[in-house]
């Protein structure tokens, strides 16, 4: 046997971990809280002598205070109701909450994992060894770490550095203020540094910043769904005139560039999209068309064929266009044909469903999502999620070097 989940309270762990050594056990995990995240002295000395036992025993240590593994490939999982299959985003979060959240904000955005670790204390097994492990792991071809504290920082950092040449790496790091550090320290038991000490650690290193567990999911669906931009160039497609003009104040805001659509183009749209109330420059506002396919793809067609643009983003805001367009199936089709087209002209695309109010509106999000999910396009609730997303995919790419 190599592998041992261990719930039984803190003080019967110690006992368990000989108990495992006799079986021959090289792993225990332990789900079990209560050592050096507690206020008291007695869960710090439990731990202390939690990992004597271990090391002179020879059994490496998961956690405590933590979920554990989930690795589909093997069927090996901390949620019932995790995906079954397997993909190329390999991701450690000290927070088992953390970790229960990015399985699902990724999986129902069609994003698959190789293995998700939960890891808690780190009293062993920490950040640096873990971050070693997946940037050799030819599984994986994403990181994703949540972290709040480093138990060794010199190894930590060139673990980061090395991963960051190999793939992408993003990092969440937890307790960024007063706060969130308080929170920190009675979470995990971490000490944590400053925020303007892990931004250049980070940046020094290569690797991608994230500010929640959201962002690594918006950031991560770029990286992996996403063609890499060839600059900063974007296009958005829309409904509304209010909604059209937030979205260029979004893209403006993440460092995206919105040029005019040329004159000739604007001709070729005016043909097929009543020129009344509609908006022809960049974004687009293509509301008169906002329930015909055909004439959407017409659309996306003529500008992404222009190579003034790099990018395209369609907006399809559901309590924009009214719950009717979900009750009759109306806004499927176009998101359907944005992405067919979209491949067509070989432009990195994304799609933006937001502004849901209602049962109905809701129901249709589920369903655009999916649709993207199956597609493998990436799927953001907002512009600004859309448009840091990529801001943040092609700083990557620059610090790597790579032609834009």
């Amino acid at each position: 046997m190599d592998f041992a989940f261990v719930q039984v309270p803190a003080k019967a762990t110690v006992q368990v971990v000989r108990d495992c050594a006799a079986k021959g056990i090289k792993l225990a995990v332990l789900f079990t809280a209560g050592f050096g995240e507690s206020e008291n002295e007695w869960g710090k000395e439990l731990e202390e002598e939690l990992v004597n036992v271990a090391r002179q025993s020879g059994v490496r240590l998961l956690g405590p205070n933590c979920m554990g593994v989930y690795c589909p490939a093997v069927r090996l999982t901390f949620g019932p109701d995790f995906p079954v299959e397997s993909g190329p985003v390999g991701a450690f979060c000290q927070s088992g909450g953390n970790a229960h959240q990015l399985v699902y904000s990724g999986g129902h955005r069609g994003m698959r994992f190789s293995q998700v670790i939960s890891y808690g204390n780190a009293i062993d097994i920490n950040e640096a060894e873990l971050m070693e492990y997946f940037a050799q792991d030819q599984e994986t071809r994403v990181i994703i770490a949540y972290i709040e504290g480093v138990k060794e920082g010199r190894r930590f950092y060139q673990a980061l550095k090395a991963a960051a040449q190999a793939k992408p790496v993003i990092v969440f790091k937890g307790g960024q203020t007063i706060a969130g550090a308080a929170a920190a320290l009675s979470h995990t038991g971490s000490l944590v540094g400053s925020n303007e000490l892990w931004g250049g650690l980070i940046k020094q290193a290569g690797a991608i910043q994230a500010y929640n567990i959201d962002e690594c999911v918006d950031i991560a669906l770029a990286l992996l769904f996403m063609r890499p931009p060839g600059g900063r160039r974007v296009a958005v497609f829309g409904n509304g005139g209010g909604a059209t003009v937030q979205s260029a104040d979004d893209c403006y805001r993440a460092g995206l560039v919105l040029p005019a659509i040329p004159a000739d183009i604007r001709d070729e749209l005016k043909e097929f999209i009543p020129v009344a109330g509609n908006i022809f420059r960049n974004p687009l506002d293509i509301g008169g068309i906002f329930d015909k396919p055909n004439e959407i793809s017409s659309t996306v067609r003529s500008v992404g064929k222009w190579t003034g643009v790099d990018s395209l983003i369609f907006n399809a805001g559901i309590g924009l266009a009214g719950d009717y367009m979900v009750e009759f199936n109306l806004l499927k089709p176009n998101v359907e044909a944005f992405i067919s087209t979209t491949k067509e002209v070989d432009k990195s695309a994304a799609v933006v469903v937001h502004a849901v109010y209602s049962d109905q509106g809701y129901r249709g999000f589920s369903q655009l999502r999916q649709t993207c999910a199956d597609a493998g396009m990436p799927f953001y609730p907002s512009v600004q999620h859309a448009a840091n997303a990529i801001d943040k995919v092609i700083r990557y790419y620059q610090g790597r070097g790579s032609p834009l």
